[in-house]
């Protein structure tokens, strides 16, 4: 849509939270917000919600099973672009990797490091799906040093979206990360976000009796944003229409 961010969009249907792909710290833009206006600032005015930001741990060195995609250096974790994203305003950092991208689970316990000392905010990590690197998406080991790195959220793949992980796993996941005093994000980034809506339910309340805190959508979709009516879907499942009519409806001047 010409006149509107898909922030916007996002927010009327029923997030929470907007979380940032393919964002490059050095060149900020959104598109639909002038080139000129402070873009973090703009659009946390626009939207009234906590506004993160996805960076990516790119191993180079990483054993790939497809070939890689290279990526801009403002998209890369690295101690320069948390800098930049810390004078933007950013509200979280997501240490996490696209597809083909080469990011692995060491890279993104690196980056928790070298962020933790240089960000006020919050920082979530972990991955949705391979990023094209051969290796296990998720394991309790890994959870652990993210922790002990200083990750606030851990990111896991939503049960159902990533084949051999499930509810047993996630639950494991769970506890270990209530344990230590974090939350848990479970997220749809394989593309089913734009499934039908009733896959959508399912992988709502599948997750949520797994224990997990946060439920993240992606953005595979048409033009980088998922179908609204799975947006509202995930909400409506969520928490009811009652609360969900009360979110999307409410000013964010209020």
């Amino acid at each position: 849509m010409p006149d509107i961010t898909n922030a916007e969009i996002a927010r009327a249907f029923g997030a929470d939270l907007i979380l940032l792909n393919g964002f490059d710290a050095f060149h900020p833009k959104v598109k639909n917000i002038d080139e000129h206006e402070q873009v973090i600032e703009t659009l946390k005015r626009l939207v009234g919600r906590p506004i993160g930001v996805n960076l990516e741990p790119v191993d180079d060195r990483a054993n790939m099973y497809e070939q890689h995609l290279e990526i801009a250096e403002g998209r890369q974790a690295s101690p320069e672009t948390v800098q930049v994203l810390e004078a933007l305003g950013v509200d979280f950092i997501c240490m996490t990797g696209n597809p083909a991208t080469g990011v692995s689970n060491k890279k993104i316990v690196e980056a928790i490091q070298n962020t933790r000392n240089r960000f006020s905010g919050l920082i979530i990590a972990g991955k949705m799906h391979s990023s094209g690197v051969d290796e296990p998406v998720i394991t309790r080991a890994y959870v652990k040093q993210f922790i002990e790195a200083g990750a606030d959220i851990i990111l896991v793949p939503a049960v159902g979206t990533v084949p051999g992980f499930d509810e047993a796993q996630l639950k494991d996941i769970v506890k270990e990360v209530h344990r230590e005093g974090g939350l848990v994000m479970s997220a749809i980034g394989t593309s089913q976000e734009s499934a039908d809506p009733s896959t959508i339910r399912d992988f709502a309340i599948r997750n949520k009796i797994c224990g997990v805190d946060i439920q993240h959508i992606g953005d595979g979709s048409y033009c980088g944003l998922a179908p609204v009516e799975n947006i509202f879907e995930l909400s409506k499942a969520l928490r009811g229409e009652r609360h969900t009519i009360s979110m999307i409806a409410r000013s964010i001047n209020r």
